[in-house]
């Protein structure tokens, strides 16, 4: 692997971001309509490989019902303010209006309120009773808390999704959770990370999780190099994931791990490089966030943005473009990217002359970076 000198104590490798990749064309083409873009993890089987990311400003129960309905899959954030309030609409409502200058502040006294697990059950149930897919996620660190609601809720997949999440979490002042035990004695399939490099992936993998999350401070609503100095390139980080997920099939005897890119595609064509670099699918925030539909009402943040002590992210203004089935399969209403993301999609693997997803993970790819005019 190539290394370049920082300078003469420091040396370090070249990463790529999506911006910096592209997908080339082979001889062959097929017609849109003959591509599948399906997705099935465990006994799941999803016509779109798209999660909405649990964050407030993209998922609410009802979004959720709606992108299960779309063919996706909506994760809710079970310690935002859907588990924290019993009607969190004028909250919500009003962190779309904050003055950029005082939004931090008020979302921390916001966010300030405790979780409630009854809330859990019951956000839990509204999705559920929709007949579609029900999925949850807690960081790492409320997960030995709150877990039990989650599981009795009815929880189809499980989420543990934090901005960095490790099989080896250290912690001399609370017993940290131990995730390969924790997946172990768990019913239902869980999804963990994030994460960004071949070792990080690996250790995940061996815990039995069934997809790991793979970003790290790349989100549109993340600060996370500005306040931490800390940012994985998607393009590179999803290439040394992937190789992590081929090593872990040979060592387990042909498991496989589903590897989601999650944060920093918030265009259509971000989805083809992602999954040409090695993802099965793509948790988005941002560019679902834009859907009349979105709680956030044309804003969008994560946790991150009202964290107590380190705010590592901000509520930043996406915009209203459409209907959120308008977002995922159009028709699309502009040539910027941002509408009809999954029809861009089947049309990039019908003009590379792939027919399933697997199928384009193979695509030749080349770095090239993009100049935009």
């Amino acid at each position: 692997m190539t290394e370049i000198e920082i300078g003469r104590g420091k040396r370090g490798r070249r990463a790529y971001s999506l911006d910096d990749v592209a997908v080339v064309p082979s001889r062959r083409t097929r017609d849109p309509q003959e591509v599948s873009v399906a997705w099935q993890i465990d006994a799941y089987r999803f016509e779109l490989p798209v999660l909405a990311a649990p964050m407030d400003s993209v998922m609410s129960p009802a979004t959720a019902i709606a992108m299960g309905r779309a063919g996706g899959l909506g994760v809710l954030d079970l310690e935002g303010l859907w588990t924290r309030y019993e009607d969190p609409e004028p909250l919500l409502a009003e962190i779309a209006s904050l003055d950029p200058a005082s939004a931090t502040r008020r979302m921390q006294e916001v966010y300030a309120a405790d979780v409630q697990p009854d809330l859990i059950v019951e956000r839990l149930r509204q999705v559920r009773e929709a007949g579609v897919t029900v999925a949850g996620a807690l960081t790492p660190q409320r997960t030995q808390q709150l877990w039990k609601s989650v599981v009795d809720a009815g929880v189809d997949l499980f989420v543990i999704r934090g901005t960095t999440v490790s099989a080896e979490h250290v912690s001399g002042r609370a017993e940290p959770l131990n995730l390969k035990r924790f997946i172990y004695e768990l019913d239902v399939p869980v999804i963990v990370g994030g994460c960004a490099t071949y070792t990080a992936a690996l250790h995940l993998m061996r815990t039995g999780a069934a997809g790991v999350l793979v970003g790290f401070g790349g989100g549109a609503a993340h600060t996370t190099r500005t306040t931490l100095g800390i940012h994985a390139p998607m393009a590179t980080a999803l290439a040394d994931v992937a190789a992590a997920r081929r090593d872990y099939m040979d060592e387990s005897g042909g498991r496989y791990v589903h590897v989601i890119a999650d944060g920093g595609m918030g265009k259509s064509g971000d989805l083809g490089k992602a999954i040409a670099c090695g993802a099965d699918a793509v948790m988005l925030g941002a560019a679902l966030a834009r859907a009349v539909e979105a709680p956030g009402r044309g804003w969008h943040w994560g946790p991150e943005a009202h964290h107590q002590e380190l705010p590592r992210g901000e509520r930043v203004h996406v915009g209203t473009l459409g209907p959120l089935s308008e977002i995922l399969e159009g028709p699309g209403r502009s040539a910027d990217g941002t509408t009809n993301l999954v029809g861009a999609l089947r049309r990039a693997m019908a003009t590379c002359g792939y027919s399933d997803l697997k199928e384009f993970q193979r695509v030749e790819v080349v770095v090239a970076p993009y100049q935009p005019v």
